[in-house]
């Protein structure tokens, strides 16, 4: 819901690939896809106001003429991005857009595509999603299956079980996200059998313990645990947002350890993690970004990628000190950014 500007060197405290959507998320693995404290505060309600609805409809027309542009970019990575805002943000009025794309020339593109119709439960795209179950692409093949089984096809969750076991890792770890949202349980034990493969590759069992967090297992925790205190950032990133999936009480108090990471993408991952989880705990680390100035210095990607991560994290944080400052994101340079933060304006105003 990840995506390809995102790279991180190889280092202690930097990680690989980070994707640019880390809640929804994310979820291509063709784009690779975007410590210890226990004193934070505990939970607090969300604080809203008359003021703060009124100031984030108003942004909404730019929200979403910033997608609708996106949809029709010439970068695949770009209507990649648009098509995982709309489904993410329930945007349905923009579907025939995004249905238009299930033709797309790119493969990433069409599987974006075909999980959004799943994801919306889109049916007037139906016929055109049945016609992907014929594609050249395996992982498309999967992702319309998906969509089919969400439009009440179930039996075409068959398919991505079978999937789960390609030689192909993307293949692979594409079968155990789209398990993971289906809500299917009985797919627990592909899952678990991923995970525990010795021909699944890292990425493959990332993915895979992570759906099955998206499916309420209990039993994964300390597999997150350990992705947490990996040393490459970019795994703490996927253990966050798995933890993020799990939603438990024991997996929010998980999260609050991260606020206190030494990267600011790993804390930001953090902050809107917990703000999925309805917990504000974290908006002072992403409100520091702004007050303290800690973009400075920066390169243009890595400050690309902060500001992405730093929208994504207002979308769900969602508090009127941080949505203020969507304005700004949404007139940045980068055409990632402005995607990000239009999630992030749909998204509060869902919540107000």
């Amino acid at each position: 819901m990840q995506n390809g500007k995102c790279n991180m060197k190889n280092a202690k405290g930097k990680g690989r690939l980070v994707s640019i959507f880390t809640s929804c998320p994310l979820l291509l693995i063709f784009l690779l896809l975007l410590v210890i404290s226990c004193n934070k505060s505990l939970p607090v309600p969300y604080e809203r106001s008359d003021t703060g609805s009124v100031f984030v409809d108003e942004l909404v027309p730019e929200a979403t003429r910033i997608i609708q542009e996106a949809l029709a970019d010439d970068n695949p990575l770009v209507r990649v991005n648009a098509i995982e805002v709309v489904a993410a943000a329930k945007q349905v009025k923009l579907m025939p857009k995004v249905q238009r794309l299930l033709k797309d020339d790119f493969v990433p593109v069409r599987f974006a595509a075909a999980l959004a119709v799943g994801d919306l439960e889109y049916c007037l795209a139906e016929n055109s999603v049945k016609q992907l179950l014929e594609d050249e692409d395996e992982n498309v093949k999967i992702a319309a299956a998906y969509a089919l089984a969400e439009l009440g096809s179930s039996e075409n969750l068959q398919l991505i079980r079978q999937a789960i076991a390609s030689s192909d890792q993307s293949v692979r770890a594409n079968a155990a996200l789209l398990l993971g949202k289906s809500g299917d349980e009985s797919a627990l034990k592909f899952l678990y059998w991923a995970v525990q493969h010795e021909g699944s590759d890292d990425k493959t069992r990332f993915q895979a313990a992570e759906a099955i967090a998206m499916l309420g297992d209990e039993r994964i925790y300390p597999k997150l645990w350990t992705m947490l205190i990996s040393a490459y950032a970019d795994d703490r990133v996927v253990g966050i947002r798995a933890m993020g999936a799990l939603g438990t009480a024991q997996a929010k108090n998980a999260l609050i350890t991260m606020l206190d990471d030494d990267i600011l993408e790993v804390r930001l991952a953090a902050a809107e993690q917990l703000g999925m989880c309805a917990d504000t705990t974290g908006e002072p680390e992403v409100l520091d970004v702004f007050t303290k100035n800690l973009t400075a210095g920066l390169d243009k990607e890595s400050l690309e990628r902060v500001n992405m991560l730093t929208a994504l994290a207002i979308g769900e944080v969602a508090t009127a000190p941080l949505t203020k400052f969507l304005p700004r994101l949404l007139e940045d340079e980068s055409k990632f950014v402005r995607i990000s933060a239009a999630k992030a304006v749909f998204q509060c105003a869902m919540k107000y």
